[in-house]
């Protein structure tokens, strides 16, 4: 049996992408993997020996994550995907009514602007006047968030809101590409407002330079027809679907890790919400959540363009869509696929018996496992310059980077052993308890996250966490060499 490992996973099986697996059903797959790959076992299963809920299981197009099917015999010729979560229609089947659209009119300049639309049977007048129409959301002015507001601005809907609290940052400009230098530091929807109006003066461009929360998520959305999910991190996700679904609104998900991409369709005429598909968020420190996972350049192009694709369908009325289904792209490999979604009828928000009746808040750092019990041994931080000063005074130091491997790549710390998290309760014999432990990461969390780890491991050593992590050291300045970094 073939079993494909999405790239969210593959830490956790020494970076696999595919597994010659011995067994002929799910079960004794899951059994082989769990004692080939023991650190599998914790992300795969919770502490009942349940599979978690954030961990889907396909066989070919077919999901097998229920108990039910896992001694269920498998075709060899079948591909079996582990897959965790990272957030059709028919013809004149639109979200935009007939009264809206027929309110709409067209200038000589439009008719020459969109002449490549209008030429199309399946849109014409009638598919370009609903897209002029539309009223979108676009949550995330990002990697994904980039491309569709530039291929929505073009293609003429005619109100784009971008919702988005980050500012333009020199990192970002590798792969969100609405950006550029001129940009830096400044708010992204100021920078998205400005290539709107350079692409269509026409659009009428809404911003809200806001973090989403259950406070404002409902009144961010209400009154418009479609949002496009762009962004990069559990809450949002969830909070977006929650409040589409209260608000009877579909939405457009995409995500992207690394060389992966997914893109799917929820809420959309009675159909799956995100939570049918995964019902919670992973659990702390299972899957990377909280650092930078990074991307390859074009992949936020590749999924942001099927987003727009998809949105621009659901809005003429045309096609087929991706409502209850998800299409996985591995763009390093050249594999793609179209998984069912099916609606989960037991589901918490939208199914016969909700429990979930109005959009909760919740703390993301409980997610990224940085949230401090008040009943836990708080943690000790070393500042920089204290640590700068051990390091000049050459005292004995054992130095743990937590990083991924990428942003080690990109900035190396010297002298540091490296342990990802989900290593360091078996590996914690390298450590030497009579040696003060500092642990480093990018800006200090996940360090943090590694400590607590190492304490209910049964780890007694002295550990610190850097402040402010490798970010907050990169102004030292040593008295041999310059720098140390």
């Amino acid at each position: 049996m073939l079993v494909y490992i999405s790239a969210t996973l593959r830490n956790f099986f020494d970076k696999n992408v595919q597994l010659d697996v011995e067994a002929d059903n799910i079960k004794d797959a899951l059994r082989f993997l769990t004692d080939e790959y023991p650190d599998s076992k914790k992300v795969l299963f919770d502490e009942e020996g349940k599979l978690r809920s954030f961990v889907q299981i396909y066989v070919g197009d077919e999901n097998y994550s229920h108990r039910d099917n896992w001694n269920k015999a498998i075709d060899a010729s079948k591909e079996v995907l582990l897959l965790p979560a990272i957030a059709g229609g028919a013809p004149e089947d639109s979200i935009i009514s007939d009264a809206r659209r027929k309110e709409v009119a067209f200038d000589d300049s439009e008719v020459e602007r969109f002449s490549k639309h209008l030429m199309l049977r399946e849109i014409g007048v009638k598919g370009q006047k609903r897209i002029k129409a539309a009223r979108v959301v676009v949550a995330g002015a990002g990697a994904l968030g980039s491309p569709v507001i530039q291929y929505l601005a073009a293609a003429g809907v005619g109100t784009i809101k971008v919702v988005d609290f980050d500012e333009v940052s020199m990192e970002n400009l590798q792969n969100q590409v609405l950006h550029t230098n001129r940009d830096l530091k400044r708010p992204k929807v100021a920078s998205a407002r400005d290539k709107v109006r350079n692409i269509n003066r026409n659009i009428k461009f809404e911003d809200e330079n806001v973090q989403l929360d259950a406070d404002n998520i409902v009144s961010v959305i209400d009154g418009y027809d479609l949002v496009i999910d762009c962004t990069d991190n559990y809450k949002a996700r969830y909070l977006i679907n929650d409040a589409c679904v209260l608000t009877g609104i579909p939405f457009v998900f995409g995500a992207i890790f690394q060389f992966e991409g997914q893109v799917g369709v929820f809420n959309y005429k009675g159909g799956p919400c995100l939570r049918c598909l995964y019902p919670a968020p992973p659990e702390p420190g299972l899957v990377p959540t909280c650092s930078e996972g990074g991307s390859i350049s074009p992949l936020g192009g590749i999924i942001g363009s099927i987003q727009a694709n998809e949105a621009l369908k659901l809005i003429i009325g045309i096609g087929e869509h991706l409502d209850g289904k998800l299409l996985v792209i591995d763009s390093l490999y050249l594999h793609s696929r179209i998984l069912h979604v099916d609606k989960n009828h037991d589901c918490p928000l939208c199914g016969y018996s909700p429990t979930i009746t109005d959009v909760e808040d919740f703390d993301y750092e409980e997610f990224c496992g940085l949230k401090v019990d008040e009943d836990e041994e708080p943690i000790e931080s070393i500042e920089p310059e204290e640590l700068a000063r051990r390091i000049e005074e050459e005292e004995p130091i054992t130095f743990v980077d937590v990083r991924e491997p990428h942003e080690r790549a990109v900035l190396r710390f010297p002298n540091a052993v490296v342990i990802p998290i989900g290593q360091l309760a078996r590996r914690k014999n390298e450590l030497n308890p009579d040696v003060d432990t500092i642990f480093i990461c990018k800006q200090g969390k996940r360090s943090e996250l590694a400590i607590r780890t190492l304490r209910e491991a049964g780890y007694e050593g002295p550990m610190y966490n850097l402040k402010g992590g490798l970010d907050a050291m990169k102004d030292i300045i040593f008295s041999h060499e310059g720098a140390w970094l």
